[in-house]
């Protein structure tokens, strides 16, 4: 209390000189209206700037929200327009509403996880993306990856509430079987560790007809993604090495320096596939050590 005291007594006069000034103040825009009209115009700009920049955050995080809608719904919508494609190209003078029925009832098996990229990594030979779902978000080891584009890769490993996924850009990357679309033939898609907007679907047929330009998607023949995911553009044709197949150079539909929001693909009829195969493989090792 003494130094609290001797502190006023010191500084009297400054603490005299802030009352009068407030006071001055006060008397000055609350008298002149001049003055008044200039405080509120100020005060009103300046109230005006908080919310501009309050909006701008409220925006920011709802255009968050739009994206991962947007990758949902063009996820579902590409996928959508392959089952119609090929009703389509089947369709005949008859009745097939049925057919179409069947057909996009089989878009009711997937379940998809919207997921945000955490981590992306492009200029490795064996790049990596974390992704912010994990075991928690029903994530599990060897489900797809997409975005609204086309494919992204395979779920590797996971934990609570994230998961690393080994994308196409990885020279180790999941075998991922694609085939041309509306022509059938099939191969492999890899990638040889060099421009991350290219890859290469291999073990084409030799008697296979098609053209550069044409679309490569999956052919659900895999255990991880469904048929019709979008997987590129062929830009040149080469022969393999042995001569015996082509070798396809695919420009990716995935842009992988701007991946942002992605869906993990899960599948009741590709689980009960993937266990079928585990048990077959548990067997034939069984069988092989006996």
């Amino acid at each position: 209390m003494k130094n609290l005291l001797e502190f006023l007594r010191n500084h009297f006069h400054w603490a005299l000189f802030v009352l009068l000034e407030v006071l001055s103040a006060v008397l000055l825009f609350q008298y002149n209206n001049y003055h008044n009209s200039v405080w509120f115009t100020s005060a009103n700009w300046a109230a005006g700037k908080v919310y501009e920049g309050t909006s701008w955050v409220e925006s920011f995080f709802s255009l968050t929200k739009v994206n991962e809608d947007l990758t949902l719904r063009n996820f579902y919508l590409e996928r959508q327009v392959t089952q119609l494609r090929r009703l389509y190209g089947e369709a005949t003078a008859s009745e097939m509403s049925a057919q179409e029925k069947q057909e996009l009832e089989k878009l009711g098996h997937y379940k998809l996880i919207p997921a945000k990229v955490v981590t992306n990594e492009l200029h490795l030979a064996n790049n990596l993306i974390t992704i912010d779902k994990g075991s928690k978000d029903s994530v599990e080891v060897g489900m797809g990856v997409a975005c609204g584009k086309g494919v992204v890769g395979v779920v590797y490993l996971t934990s609570d509430h994230y998961s690393v996924v080994i994308p196409v850009l990885n020279v180790k990357s999941s075998r991922i079987s694609c085939a041309i679309r509306n022509r059938g033939y099939f191969g492999v898609l890899r990638w040889d560790g060099k421009d991350a907007g290219i890859a290469y679907v291999e073990d084409i047929p030799r008697h296979a007809r098609f053209k550069r330009g044409e679309w490569v998607e999956t052919n659900g023949y895999s255990t991880i993604f469904p048929p019709g995911v979008l997987v590129g553009q062929i830009k040149q044709v080469y022969n393999s090495r042995d001569g015996l197949s082509y070798r396809l150079q695919v420009r990716l539909s995935t842009d992988f320096g701007n991946l942002r929001d992605v869906v993990v693909i899960s599948d009741k009829a590709i689980a009960e596939r993937m266990r079928i195969m585990q048990a077959a493989k548990d067997s034939l090792k069984l069988n092989v050590s006996e």
